[in-house]
């Protein structure tokens, strides 16, 4: 039976359907001509060789024309190294720059680095040059735009990463054009006033290093000396914080004699070092807690390097402190203010600045404002017990207080009292006495 029946070629995939088949289409005699074109094994094996060939053709023509529409990309290039002109690694701080710049700014920002320029300040940095005034270098690494901030965030990234996240604040509050001018203002008074840790050049003493002691003349006199040229300063500042020469003469010896402890205390604690456990004073002088305790601070030390402390995690830059200054001074809850009302309306668009600024520059830090703000709270427990030291003070010191720091921590006369005494003031001049707050701001003009 089987010997007269022809199998039919069917391709993978594909069934013979005996039952459905006619049975002239099965049954066939060798003569007779089959129902369907049979193929060959050898036939069906060609057949399938070329079919893979066209597609493994058409494959590659679709790389090649997929491969014609995205060439790759082009090698990024980056311009010399902004300081030194050496081949640029990539953006660093802001700007262009070669390893060898980003790892010296980075070292010198992390560790408060002070330099010495042994020439004229104006040495050339280059390629070259760049190793033989690391000073000079550290000012070019400023000149051309290299962000001290970016230093201390990126000091912060490993940190921040381990922490568990934190809930973050959408605010689409932006500076305005008025209050983007009153922080560039106070960013500038504060600046120009307030010497930047890294811009002063060191020096230290030995005098009484080891042991604490009740007063050490040299360091008191010292002290007293730079503590009357930064409360000058502090006054300068004020007048440039924007509407403060606008209220009564009054109104402003008050906030001032209030506030001016307040801002002396957050300026010398922000030049704290904590490795070496030194503060700086703004002519560069360098002291122990121990000096700083002999110098007059006396039980006061432990409470300001305690503060001082407590501003290193919030990492304020020049502008937030300066606005802090500000906010600290104008305060319409002083005691004695003939308008305060008018004060609380000056310090409005402060705080409103210090929000927005500090929120933009940590925007997963919302908290961080009302930190900086509390800041406030403590610097007037500080200058109260400021206020009790130099009753101590006085009985301490053979002769008498400086003029200015005293009126600045004790009862102040009032304004027409003082104005009455002009003529008394011209003779403490006379004497070679540093004249007063109330001389100064009405007599010398420095305030006017």
């Amino acid at each position: 039976m089987f010997d007269y029946m022809d199998f039919l070629a069917v391709g993978p995939g594909e069934m013979l359907d005996f039952y459905t088949a006619s049975p002239s289409c099965m049954l066939q005699q060798p003569s007779r001509t089959a129902c369907f074109t049979g193929l060959t094994e050898t036939d069906w094996q060609v057949h399938r060789s070329a079919q893979s060939a066209v597609e493994t053709q058409s494959s590659s023509s679709e790389d090649v024309f997929a491969s014609t529409l995205s060439p790759p990309p082009p090698p990024r290039t980056y311009k010399p190294c902004f300081v030194c002109q050496d081949k640029s690694s990539g953006y660093h701080y802001g700007v262009s720059a070669c390893e060898g710049c980003k790892g010296f700014f980075r070292r010198s920002v992390q560790k408060n680095m002070v330099y010495t320029c042994h020439r004229d300040k104006n040495c050339i940095i280059n390629k070259i040059t760049r190793n033989r005034c690391q000073y000079c270098r550290l000012e070019r690494c400023f000149v051309v735009g290299m962000s001290k901030e970016s230093v201390r965030n990126d000091r912060s990234k490993r940190k921040e990463k381990k922490e568990t996240p934190k809930m973050t604040l959408i605010d689409t509050h932006e500076l305005t054009a008025e209050l983007g001018c009153v922080v560039e203002k106070i960013c500038r008074a504060h600046k120009e006033t307030f010497p930047s840790l890294c811009q002063l050049g060191k020096y230290t003493t030995n005098s009484s290093s080891d042991t604490r002691i009740h007063l050490d003349l040299g360091l008191w006199d010292k002290f007293s000396e730079l503590a009357t040229k930064c409360i000058i300063k502090v006054v300068e500042f004020a007048k440039r914080v924007p509407g403060f020469t606008g209220l009564t003469i009054a109104d402003q010896i008050t906030l001032l004699k209030a506030a001016c402890l307040d801002i002396l205390i957050l300026r010398i604690c922000t030049r704290y070092t904590p490795d070496q456990d030194t503060m700086t004073f703004s002519d560069g002088l360098t002291l122990t807690r121990t000096q700083i305790h002999n110098a007059g601070f006396g039980p006061l030390t432990d409470q300001v390097f305690t503060f001082a402390g407590q501003l290193l995690p919030l990492e304020m830059d020049d502008t937030e402190s300066g606005l802090l200054s500000a906010i600290c001074l104008v305060s319409g809850d002083r005691q004695d203010l003939e308008e305060p009302s008018k004060v609380e309306v000056l310090q409005e668009p402060l705080l409103e600045a210090l929000k927005i600024y500090s929120r933009k520059r940590r925007p997963s830090m919302p908290l961080m404002f009302p930190k900086v703000l509390m800041k406030i709270t403590d610097l007037r427990s500080i200058s109260a017990k400021g206020a009790e030291r130099v009753v101590t003070l006085k009985m301490e010191i053979p002769g008498s207080m400086p003029p200015l720091i005293r009126e600045m921590l004790e009862e102040m006369e009032n304004l027409e009292k003082q104005q009455r005494k002009q003529s008394e003031d011209e003779k403490r001049l006379e004497k070679d006495i540093t004249p007063s707050l109330s001389t100064q701001y009405i007599d010398t003009g420095l305030f006017v």
